[in-house]
């Protein structure tokens, strides 16, 4: 889905600059038929079935993620809300009634416990970020989706290549799907807190006595500046070849 939306907005910059335009229809043809079925697959059934796996095997992360504080039949799915953590409840809430039984058991009416119902001990340390990454990672999905859907009606009927708003905003969405990548893997690291095996071992009694703090420090740094390298390398490749454009045909060789 991440290569398909950089496809996408390489075609659409060369579009909306006017460059390489034979080369750029390709590019949003391959990347918005590429981009539509992974972000279906990405939603339906991957992350539907990643869901339903950590309901049945990690039920404390399951309503922390959810933000589900107190154990509901027929609990409702919550698209928008802040998590209070000194009342348990969610501030501003919009939720669809039903609707997380519903995906989670196939059933109106099935119960889904609370996090209040367990000890506050395995709680994840930090229930709001695991609540706001698992939000921004299920809610740019949803973007997705829409718009390569858009996208893919709108080269149905012969008009993507002129669409100059959507095009702007299939080119803005380039870093979308990294931003997306990095919820996901938030959610994923902070749900198994305070777990370093689940169930079995903590956290906090997984840590070595022969590795100092100066040691992980260090490796913590060495490890951010290889990565702030390594994007930057990253960065000043991609923008150079972009600009470029694509290879010249193989004929005028």
């Amino acid at each position: 889905m991440t290569a398909a939306f950089v496809v996408t907005a390489v075609g659409a910059f060369y579009r909306l600059s006017g460059k390489h335009l034979k080369h750029a229809d390709k590019f949003l043809h391959v990347g918005v038929a590429a981009g539509l079925i992974a972000s279906i697959l990405t939603a339906m059934p991957t992350g539907d079935l990643q869901a339903k796996m950590v309901a049945e095997h990690q039920p404390v992360t399951f309503a922390a993620m959810e933000g589900l504080f107190e154990t509901e039949t027929g609990a409702g799915l919550v698209m928008i809300g802040q998590p209070n953590m000194e009342t348990l409840t969610l501030d501003n809430p919009i939720v669809v009634p039903n609707m997380l039984s519903v995906l989670t058991h196939s059933r109106w009416q099935a119960e889904i416990t609370g996090l209040s119902s367990y000890d506050r001990d395995l709680w994840p340390d930090n229930v709001e970020l695991l609540y706001y990454a698992y939000h921004l990672m299920v809610g740019l999905g949803t973007i997705f989706i829409a718009l390569m859907g858009l996208s893919a009606f709108m080269w149905w009927r012969g008009r993507l290549d002129r669409s100059r708003g959507l095009l702007w905003a299939l080119m803005l969405a380039l870093p979308l799907p990294y931003i997306a990548n990095i919820a996901g893997w938030l959610t994923a690291e902070l749900g198994r807190q305070p777990w370093l095996l689940y169930g079995l071992m903590r956290t906090q009694d997984g840590y070595s006595d022969n590795v100092s703090a100066g040691n992980v420090i260090f490796t913590l740094l060495g490890f951010m500046g290889l990565y702030a390298l390594l994007s930057m390398l990253f960065f000043f490749v991609l923008i150079r070849l972009v600009s470029k454009g694509p290879e010249v045909s193989l004929e005028t060789h």
